[in-house]
């Protein structure tokens, strides 16, 4: 991870770096449109791994009505997930933390 400074015109932050996971499937159209949304993250610097949940039976059923979900880790080794669907304000806002992102209903 690497820390870099984020500047808006009311905060100066520093954020570490972080390898994302976009969870999703291989025909998934809002997959697609997630991934192009993180695109301009990626050309700063961040990684991205895209799972596949239909390799893993138990990210199938945690996943299967939520899909695209982004991933998170914390330093703390913790997790923050951002559920579908997500426009380029809410993703900053989750990436650099200012606000909280909306969570996932129950799995089943």
């Amino acid at each position: 991870m690497k820390p870099t400074v984020w500047t808006s015109r009311f905060t100066t932050r520093v954020v570490t770096i972080s390898e994302l996971i976009l969870y999703s499937t291989g025909a998934c159209h809002l997959c697609e449109l997630a991934a192009e949304l993180v695109r301009p993250w990626l050309e700063q610097g961040w990684s991205m791994e895209v799972l596949d949940i239909t390799d893993d039976k138990a990210l199938l059923r945690q996943y299967r009505l939520s899909i695209p979900v982004l991933k998170l880790a914390d330093a703390g080794g913790g997790a923050r997930e951002l559920a579908w669907p997500f426009d380029a304000g809410q993703l900053q806002s989750f990436l650099t933390g200012e606000a909280p992102p909306h969570t996932l209903g129950p799995s089943f």
